[in-house]
């Protein structure tokens, strides 16, 4: 089963104080340029979910979609993209920090890497930054068909190699991804969906707890 199927637009964000109130969501994240956006086009088989642009750093709020199930997926701002005037990056550094740091409903992170060049500086910075939270987070080497069969064995194989220090903490999970050739799809669903189905039984024991203290 797609998870991402029918996937809806619901709200766009701008400031904190404004999330709407969610049961559970996931996060996609990644530099600028990255695949971002193709990679969610992909997963929910929409055209032009995710606004793909020409220009990166196109997304600059915080946008949410609507999972059919009734759970949320959540298109974070890109990164790393310096043609943004410093008043608009500065807001949106702090945006993006404080959501991935405070957000209760925050389960999982579905990080976004060009397979060409993973594990960038920025990169590095937003598996440190949350890895604080302890919550799962899985990388999607996009633009996977750029490599050969042989390139992205040895691509896959050294990000896990990297990874190690960071799983002691927290899962984290690696895989191979192509918007183009439609690949890797069913291993995020995979993922979210077990993501997902933890956070409905942890949503489903609170509120047995509550009834009961009643």
């Amino acid at each position: 089963m797609n998870l991402f199927q029918n996937a809806k637009f619901f709200t766009t964000v701008n400031h904190l104080k404004d999330l709407p109130d969610t049961p559970a969501e996931i996060a996609f994240v990644g530099r600028s340029n990255a695949g971002k956006s193709s990679a969610i086009n992909t997963l929910t088989n929409h055209v032009r979910l995710a606004y793909v642009s020409k220009t990166p750093g196109r997304t600059q709020h915080i946008n949410f979609f609507e999972l059919a199930d009734g759970h949320f997926m959540v298109d974070l701002p890109g990164y790393g993209y310096a043609q943004v005037p410093e008043a608009i990056r500065t807001h949106w550094v702090r945006l993006l920090g404080d959501y991935l740091q405070q957000r209760r409903q925050l389960i999982g992170l579905v990080l976004i890497m060009d397979a060409r060049h993973p594990l960038k500086a920025l990169d590095v910075q937003m598996l440190d930054f949350f890895h604080h939270t302890g919550r799962p987070v899985h990388i999607l080497l996009s633009k996977a068909d750029k490599l050969s069969k042989n390139e992205q064995i040895k691509t896959l194989s050294a990000v896990k190699k990297a990874l190690k220090p960071y799983a002691e903490r927290q899962p984290v999970s690696v895989q191979l991804f192509s918007s183009l050739k439609k690949q890797g799809k069913e291993e995020v669903n995979e993922v979210v969906g077990k993501w997902f189905a933890a956070a409905t039984s942890l949503i489903e024991d609170e509120n047995g707890k509550d009834e009961n203290s009643h």
